[in-house]
């Protein structure tokens, strides 16, 4: 691939890199189409964790305004549909079963702090900062932050950072909730890593379904939530994983799950 990188350590953990560093990797139209073709592979795949990063210090500068950043061709298509492309990619990252870090090592802007924040943990480094940038653009926010950011921080935040769009930095942003852990710079790796590691030895149907009974919680009733919490449970029960954690217990070790 041209925009990004793919790769794969021992235990089920994949890193999504995006490499565009002269660019602070802008999203172009290559890198949209790129981002949405792997994401919806890994959430067919055997992978257990996603780590999203970028190259070169930086996460993402947001999308590339400077050449058809959407969708750079010879014939572009109306904005809308271009739009419809950043849509796919924050739908596709929000459905994916695995347990999602952000791994931020620098600047996240525009749609590319909101890539961020469509994770599930985000990790940060103290050299991060993070913008909703697009009101400067003369723009309204895009890839999911309109939804994000209300259910992270409150409405009342989320307007602060979308109206003055503001450069915060990574200690603002986790005293605003936006992030799980700020961690020195030369920590960052080490760090994202044993999160990455742990997360990949838990139990990936199990964690699947608490992944997708925490997204929709917002938006079901306390009645639906635990005839969801039930279904799910009742999905365990009848998995490999589950006999497997209760023999674990009783023979007093660490479990050892396969995902069936």
């Amino acid at each position: 691939m041209e925009t990004i990188e793919v790769t794969r350590a021992g235990g089920g953990i994949v890193t999504v890199t995006l490499n565009r560093p002269e660019k602070k990797n802008a999203i172009n139209g290559t890198m949209w189409g790129e981002l949405v073709t792997t994401l919806r592979e890994i959430a067919v795949g055997d992978d257990r964790v996603v780590i999203l990063t970028g190259a070169g210090g930086a996460f993402c500068s947001g999308a590339d305004l400077s050449g058809g950043g959407v969708d750079a061709g010879a014939q572009s298509p109306h904005q809308l549909a271009m739009m419809r492309r950043v849509g796919d990619v924050a739908l596709t990252l929000h459905r994916l079963p695995q347990p999602t870090i952000a791994k931020v090592g620098g600047v996240a802007a525009g749609a590319g702090a909101n890539m961020a924040f469509g994770c599930d943990l985000i990790v940060a480094s103290d050299e991060a900062r993070f913008t909703e940038i697009f009101a400067r653009r003369g723009l309204t926010i895009d890839f999911g932050g309109s939804w994000l950011l209300p259910r992270l921080i409150g409405l009342h935040k989320a307007k602060e950072l979308a109206f003055f769009a503001d450069i915060i930095s990574a200690k603002e942003a986790e005293a605003f909730g936006l992030v799980n852990r700020v961690v020195p710079a030369g920590e960052l790796d080490a760090f994202v890593d044993d999160w990455a590691q742990k997360l990949a030895t838990g139990p990936p149907i199990a964690l699947a379904q608490t992944k997708r009974l925490l997204n929709n919680s917002m938006s079901v009733t306390m009645e639906e939530a635990l005839d969801d919490e039930g279904a799910a449970q009742t999905v365990n029960f009848a998995t490999a994983d589950t006999a497997e954690a209760m023999a674990a217990f009783l023979g007093k070790r660490d479990p050892r799950f396969t995902g069936r």
